[in-house]
């Protein structure tokens, strides 16, 4: 440079050979919107690999059906796969027509069900505790479900889906108050292991007077060991169509309340000044899971652990953002059951292992090693 100074000829050199700055990242969008490693929003990096959300959608889908039809096609009874796809496109009035249209398609159905309930439920409890432990079953949610459930048929004699289910939604929201109430007691306030404490302390609880009240009668007891390992099967499609209406609000409630969760794992008084009602918003997600764990308890029994391992599951490969956990979590959750039903179809023909009693062999190790982190902080 001509006429130029050292001091002006360093500065224009060190301008020239300065990387650009990064952009600057949109703080005014949820968190789990913002771009993170340098990748654009809706994507994530696994490994050397860029994992798009909604590549992740459509697999969980693929996934979901592909299990669905072994659901269907694998059962206790060995059935040949041609001959399972001419009863579901063929007569029903078959003897393979009526295993396959009265026992394992309802099967199949309720387990979707259940499980997009249970998964959900857990995901929401999480988000709105901010606790990785929480879950319908450990918090003793479900275990407040079955026990109105058991004075409803055992005591009242209700028989009917629509008599006792609405004790199903009342046992449940009051065990979810009994939990956080223990919970918050002593110093410290609430934290994630305390609650889960309290929420195993009241399953216990109500699960021995349960078993007492199932004694009265040998009915009701023989019942009850059917029903409370968590089993898909016995039902038939009259009922699923019964409590469908309850899990459709119940979702539609959860899968509604994704945008505020966001704002609210900022924190309360971030979501506040971002105008969320942050007493609606708990009040909506204690309905929603008050729905949707009463609602699959009442017709597949206490399931415990598949809504805590999914979330957290799902929260590894898609991120924090609630828009695509909840969605996901709906999808994978009844993966899940399903597997847990056909594997214990299979490996103890020609008898059956009830699919709770397997998710429960399956989920046991994962809430293990989370309780054993040696820093277990809040979401």
């Amino acid at each position: 440079m001509v006429g130029a100074t050292p001091q002006q000829v360093v500065i224009n050199v060190t301008e020239k050979t300065r990387p650009p700055a990064p952009a600057a990242a949109d703080l005014t969008a949820p968190p789990g919107d913002r771009p993170r490693s340098g990748l654009p929003a809706g994507r994530l990096k696994a490994g050397r690999f860029q994992v798009g959300r909604p590549a992740l959608l459509a697999g969980a889908l693929g996934l979901l059906g592909l299990l669905c039809l072994l659901s269907i096609a694998v059962g206790s009874r060995q059935i040949p796969l041609d001959q399972v796809l001419r009863a579901l496109t063929g007569p029903r009035d078959t003897e393979i027509g009526t295993i396959v249209w009265d026992a394992r398609v309802p099967r199949t159905v309720l387990g979707l069900l259940a499980g997009a309930a249970l998964g959900l439920g857990g995901a929401v409890m999480q988000a709105l505790t901010r606790n990785p432990l929480a879950d319908p079953g450990l918090l003793g949610v479900s275990a407040g479900a079955a026990f109105a459930l058991m004075l409803a048929v055992g005591v009242a004699g209700m028989t009917s889906l629509y008599g006792y289910v609405w004790f199903a939604f009342a046992g449940a929201l009051v065990a979810t108050v009994a939990v956080y109430v223990l919970g918050g007691l002593g110093r410290g306030g609430q934290t994630p292991v305390k609650l889960a404490l309290a929420g195993i302390a009241v399953t216990f609880l109500l699960e021995s007077v349960t078993r007492g009240v199932s004694l009265i009668d040998p009915q009701v007891l023989n019942r009850y060991r059917f029903w409370a390992s968590g089993s898909l099967a016995g039902q038939n499609s009259t009922t699923i169509m019964q409590v469908l209406p309850f899990l459709a609000v119940g979702a539609v409630l959860a899968l509604s309340l994704a945008p505020a969760l966001n704002n609210l794992a900022l924190g309360d008084d971030v979501a506040a000044s971002l105008g969320r009602r942050l007493r609606l918003i708990r009040l909506q997600g204690v309905v929603a899971v008050t729905l949707l764990t009463g609602a699959a308890v009442a017709v597949a029994g206490p399931i415990v652990f598949v809504g805590l391992v999914v979330p957290h599951a799902v929260r590894a490969v898609s991120g924090p953002d609630q828009r695509w956990l909840l969605p996901l979590a709906a999808l994978l959750a009844p993966c899940l059951l399903l597997a847990a039903d056909i594997a214990g179809r299979v490996v103890a023909r020609p008898e059956e292992i009830d699919a709770g009693i397997v998710a429960a062999f399956l989920g046991a190790p994962f809430f293990i090693a989370l309780v054993r982190r040696r820093r277990l902080a809040e979401l």
